[in-house]
């Protein structure tokens, strides 16, 4: 008996030394198929996330579900004000089964009070970003065929800028207000206190499957303007899913910061509602605050972007810095010196980075949390979702194909685009009323005449101990402040004023800083002077943000390739060294409201983080 005890330990421990995270992979592959065969069911009998919350709100009513401020909603306060909702828009006779309504607010619990009762009625819900502007805003609503538009009271002037346009496509304007004077506008709040709290038959959403849109989530593409992403209930229940995966116990308590129009933030409520949990909402991130509201909600479980965790780890120190209930972290683009920095700090979180997009047929997790890595090559789960990473070329902006017109997979330590086949068990649902946009995303006959894989845009690279890290964006998107900048959208916007020409837009490396940093090489109109002042006024009206190119750099014509596609790798390896540049460059200088010559003190302050962009 002992010798077999003996045999078992050595066995044991030389499996563990070949295969250091074996019994981390086994686990991860059980909660992958446990998740698969709980899917499989809800496609068979039709149940919903709102089936799922309605099962919470039948079994635990009582329970907080919605933490925001100092006010606590339950499961059944949620469900009650939904119903309001629901009845609301049935009545008005606006809306009907399988109608999308869009929703501009920012984080509060109408948000989810909203949608929650748009799925009642077997309609689906557009989130707008509430940074969106004018042309941009225009697109946004209009692309996702809504007919309805529920607006916050704060951004009602937001609203009225566009409000000629929608009332020409017949679009009803409500505004989340008590009253309302604006005419072409109606107030929501009044309608949804005198509405029943009571139930709605089942019969109202008869037509709703798992394939029916649930949601679209805009994310930023290579047309310039933000696609609409289709997300329908399946494909939601997927999503909504990781947490179990990552996880997430039903008595945690997971703090939602980032903003619900984002997949991030949204999901992490879905994802709260598919675990039976309490969400502690928080109108917009703020890293002051952020332990102090841990503390106050008994938060378990916190979502982070990478920007947000330097955030935290930029604070200054405090004795209670480990002095919280935090055990997990999802989330994904923490650098690995922030990640060293924040375990350090803050005590042994179980930082769960992730790598995924909203439109995408793929996500991949960092389950044995490694630091740097977004996710780990396992067998089975390449199986179950096939996806490889391929050589890529830069300048021709296309995958390399052999001589027989096939992929070819990219060699351990080697950068590659990830792209992911597209099958049943794996679909890509598109952006919604965008046909063109949907099939660039898909590569055919990547590894065999006739097959289809989504190509995700991100470049990855696996290590040798079979850990996979994020590399780059490629085309014409970068990200920057936790957004995905659309190049041509911000081209488009610059040329409006009268001195820019021409605009390259591309994203540079700052030192310290998470993604890269807008920035646009310009030509000027023949015998017009470079304008900071209209320039900066004309950014700040149209950009969000995130999207206004923080330096510009003024050359005497733009470089074009063989088909007259702007280059950007030479600009981008150039970035915004004035030693090395010999083009005039311009600095946004937010304090001055202006854009202003790139001096090298200024140059140096921000690569210092003196100045904070």
């Amino acid at each position: 008996m002992l010798i077999w005890i003996v045999v078992c330990a050595v066995f044991l421990l030389g499996l563990l030394i070949r295969y250091p995270y074996f019994f981390q992979d086994v686990q991860y592959i059980i909660r992958i198929l446990t998740v698969r065969r709980r899917l499989s069911k809800y496609r068979e009998s039709n149940f919903t996330i709102l089936d799922r919350f309605l099962h919470w709100v039948k079994t635990q009513p009582h329970k907080p579900f919605i933490r925001f401020n100092d006010e606590t909603f339950s499961y059944r306060d949620t469900d009650e004000q939904s119903n309001k909702v629901a009845r609301v828009l049935l009545h008005s006779g606006l809306v009907k089964q399988g109608d999308t309504v869009a929703l501009f607010l920012g984080n509060e619990p109408v948000y989810l009070w909203l949608w929650l009762g748009l799925v009642k009625i077997g309609c689906s819900a557009a989130l707008l970003n509430y940074n969106m502007r004018s042309r941009c805003l225009l697109h946004c609503f209009s692309c996702s065929g809504a007919k309805v538009l529920i607006a916050a009271e704060e951004l009602q002037d937001a609203v009225a800028e566009i409000l000629p346009d929608l009332q020409q496509q017949s679009v009803s304007v409500f505004i989340l207000a008590d009253k309302c004077q604006t005419s072409g506008m109606e107030s929501f709040r009044d309608r949804v206190s005198r509405a029943s709290s009571e139930p709605l038959p089942r019969d109202v959403r008869s037509q709703l499957t798992l394939l029916s849109p649930v949601v679209y989530i805009y994310t930023s593409g290579t047309t310039g303007l933000p696609k609409a992403a289709v997300v329908n209930h399946f494909k939601l229940w997927a999503m909504s899913s990781l947490q179990s995966v990552l996880g997430v116990k039903s008595s945690d308590v997971i703090y939602v910061n980032l903003p619900l129009y984002h997949t991030a933030g949204f999901i992490g409520c879905t994802g709260a509602i598919e675990r039976g949990i309490t969400i502690a909402l928080k109108s917009k991130f703020s890293a002051s605050n952020f332990w102090n509201d841990c503390r106050k909600f008994n938060v378990t479980v916190i979502q982070y972007i990478g920007e947000t965790m330097r955030y935290l780890c930029n604070t200054p120190k405090k004795h209670s810095d480990r002095s919280h209930k935090v055990r997990i972290a999802l989330g994904n683009g923490i650098r690995a010196d922030v990640w060293r920095d924040f375990l350090s700090r803050f005590g042994n979180v179980q930082i769960k980075e992730l790598y995924a997009s909203t439109e995408g047929n793929l996500s991949l997790v960092n389950y044995p949390g490694k630091i740097g890595a977004v996710g780990r090559v396992n067998f089975f789960h390449k199986k179950a979702f096939p996806y490889a990473l391929i050589k890529y070329d830069p300048e021709k902006e296309q995958p390399l194909r052999d001589s027989s017109g096939f992929c070819i997979e990219a060699a351990k330590g080697e950068p590659g685009l990830l792209v992911c086949q597209i099958t049943l068990k794996t679909p890509f649902t598109g952006y919604a009323r965008d046909l063109q946009q949907t099939e660039k995303k898909r590569l055919h006959n990547v590894f065999k005449t006739g097959d289809m894989y989504f190509n995700s845009g991100d470049l990855l690279r696996v290590d040798q101990d079979n850990f996979i890290y994020f590399q780059d964006r490629i085309g014409d998107t970068f990200r920057w402040k936790g957004e995905n900048v659309a190049t041509n959208e911000v081209s488009d916007i610059i040329t409006m004023t009268d001195c820019i020409k021409e605009a390259n837009v591309y994203g540079v490396k700052v030192p310290g800083q998470e993604g890269r940093a807008g920035m646009a090489a310009v030509t000027l109109t023949d015998g017009e002077k470079f304008d900071c002042e209209d320039i900066f006024k004309h950014v700040e009206k149209c950009l969000p943000v995130y999207a206004r190119p923080r330096f510009i750099r003024l050359q005497n014509s733009l470089e074009v390739t063989g088909t007259f596609k702007p280059t950007k790798v030479k600009l981008v390896e150039e970035g915004f060294n004035p030693n090395e540049i010999t083009d005039p460059l311009y600095f946004l200088d937010e304090r001055e409201r202006n854009y202003v010559p790139l001096t090298q003190d200024i140059y140096s302050s921000v690569l210092s983080g003196k100045i904070k962009i």
